[in-house]
């Protein structure tokens, strides 16, 4: 059985302090999961904009959510040292706060294998986010992509940890 590394460990760093990626073969298969969000802020008039469906781009939501989507199937070649995960959910949530004048997102990933998928859901909700603004830029400049952090994981010998 595989001990943890002490807290002050990097894990991708070799004894050399070189970068390198962290061998999971020996660790067991195991249900986890991965909770992230990222929330958008912007002007009233474009969150209106958004929520009433007339934003001659289309759907904005409908294509953030694919956009996420496609964002944690390719984390692996995005961040350089993750490990290629067969994901077997992604779900991308967002929803209007008009209170707040912002759009918030959640994305979850969920995988049975060797390593947490805490990287596929963070990239998710960010790849998300960066849609959302690129959709909405001409309306709002302004917007501000914020707050994007790791809400929940479970799964493997870390178990539960919650933001």
């Amino acid at each position: 059985m595989n001990t943890p590394p002490p807290l002050d460990t990097l894990t991708h760093l070799d004894e050399q302090g070189r970068a390198h990626m962290v061998d999971v073969g020996a660790k067991p298969v195991t249900e986890r999961t991965a909770t992230a969000e990222a929330l958008v802020t912007m002007q009233p008039a474009t969150l209106a904009l958004i929520q009433s469906g007339g934003h001659k781009k289309g759907d904005v939501f409908a294509v953030a959510r694919i956009a996420g989507i496609q964002g944690a199937k390719q984390c692996s070649s995005l961040i350089p040292l993750c490990h290629p995960l067969l994901l077997t959910s992604v779900k991308v949530e967002l929803s209007a706060e008009p209170d707040a004048s912002r759009v918030r997102i959640l994305a979850t990933c969920k995988v049975a294998g060797q390593t947490g998928v805490e990287m596929e859901a963070l990239t998710a909700a960010s790849v998300a986010a960066l849609t959302l603004y690129d959709m909405c830029k001409a309306v709002d400049r302004g917007m501000r992509i914020e707050q994007v952090r790791l809400l929940e994981k479970a799964g493997g010998r870390s178990g539960l940890w919650l933001a």
